[in-house]
């Protein structure tokens, strides 16, 4: 790998067989078990519409939390090369992925909703434009094909 890659693996287990293997649409569970070396495994799942454990973990929960992950990190990073403490951070993203009624379907939009808390009220305007050198920053947003939007309240303690 060259300067600046970074390889990622993982290992997706099905384990839905139901005795009958795929037999029939009804005839198996959606369950996978998703591990990385030296992390606790991750109980994955197919959302409840299309048949899955709605206690499992879905792909498109995976991808909202690595898009929400992802600015959060980012922004972390921007704060402090401004000079902004951050005291508190917490996200209420919600996305819309919409079927084409073809059998398949795409995210086509995200919406973060980073509510932020800074340690002094001089630090609320630098700690407003920090999300948008997050957004720059995010390699997950990077990557996707629709618009991922932040509308960000910043308080002071």
């Amino acid at each position: 790998m060259g300067l600046g890659e970074h390889e990622y693996a993982l290992t997706a287990t099905w384990t839905g067989d139901l005795g009958t293997g795929t037999s029939g649409y009804r005839e198996y569970a959606r369950d996978v078990t998703l591990a990385v070396d030296g992390k606790p495994d991750l109980p994955a799942s197919a959302d409840k519409p299309f048949r899955g454990d709605p206690s499992r973990w879905n792909p498109e929960d995976m991808l909202l939390g690595a898009l929400a992950e992802c600015h959060l990190l980012s922004y972390l990073h921007a704060c402090v090369t401004e000079g902004v403490v951050v005291v508190s951070y917490r996200d209420h993203a919600t996305g819309v992925m919409t079927e084409d009624g073809r059998s398949g379907g795409a995210f086509t939009d995200v919406l973060l909703r980073p509510e932020v808390v800074v340690a002094d009220a001089s630090m609320i305007e630098a700690a407003k434009s920090a999300h948008e050198d997050a957004h720059r920053m995010c390699f997950i947003a990077n990557s996707v094909n629709f618009p991922v939007r932040h509308e960000a309240t910043v308080t002071a303690r």
